[in-house]
């Protein structure tokens, strides 16, 4: 007999979700219309002044494709499927397809004095996709939808880290009414360490 995977459709659409997601983060980057570019130097210059909305393309970039990763391994550890499930998954891809907006800020006014709004939205955008997380893994566990105990204890683990990055950056957004530069700094290195912790997980389950 065929398995057949009941949450094929809904992959198959976070994977839309996330591709359209990610595309939209480069759109932002371009040398304003406005700018009067009339040499070579000055085109260097104007390119000079992307720097910071390249930056904030590569976090975010960064930040979606993490995301994606953990969510398709998440997905391997279910075999089933329920509306709690599916709508849980939902508020997770609102809070992707909402990244390119406050990644546009943040690329605009990081190095600027006006940077705070920029980075409290972002990361109080990041706070709510870990809420996200926590969201999917308990209703996971409350539905008894994973494949074995050993993904179940997977999944309680991936929740305590859903726990500890939305307080993470719920703290950063409310630091950033001080020192938004900071903040921004800090917040890209949290995702290093997903990285790296991703990584290393990845290859203890080997």
């Amino acid at each position: 007999m065929t398995h057949t995977n009941p949450n094929a459709r809904l992959e198959a659409f976070c994977d839309a979700v996330f591709a359209i997601a990610i595309t939209l983060l480069v759109i932002d980057i371009r040398i304003p219309p406005t700018a009067e570019v009339e040499s070579t130097a000055e085109l260097w210059r104007q390119l000079v002044h992307l720097v910071p909305a390249v930056l904030a393309f590569a976090l975010s970039f960064a930040v979606i494709l993490i995301t994606w990763v953990n969510h398709h391994a998440a997905l391997k550890l279910i075999e089933k499927s329920s509306p709690s499930f599916i709508y849980a998954n939902g508020f997770l891809l609102l809070t992707v397809a909402f990244i390119p907006f406050p990644s546009a800020l943040l690329g605009e006014y990081v190095a600027s004095d006006h940077a705070a709004p920029a980075v409290i939205l972002y990361d109080a955008v990041l706070a709510a996709q870990a809420g996200a997380w926590v969201l999917i893994c308990r209703t996971v566990l409350s539905n008894g939808l994973t494949r074995s105990d050993q993904a179940a204890t997977t999944i309680r683990r991936n929740a305590r880290y859903g726990w500890f990055a939305l307080v993470l950056y719920a703290i950063f957004a409310v630091a950033a009414l001080w020192q938004p530069q900071a903040v921004a700094g800090l917040t890209a290195a949290t995702w290093v360490f997903w990285l790296v912790l991703g990584i290393r997980m990845r290859s203890a389950q080997r």
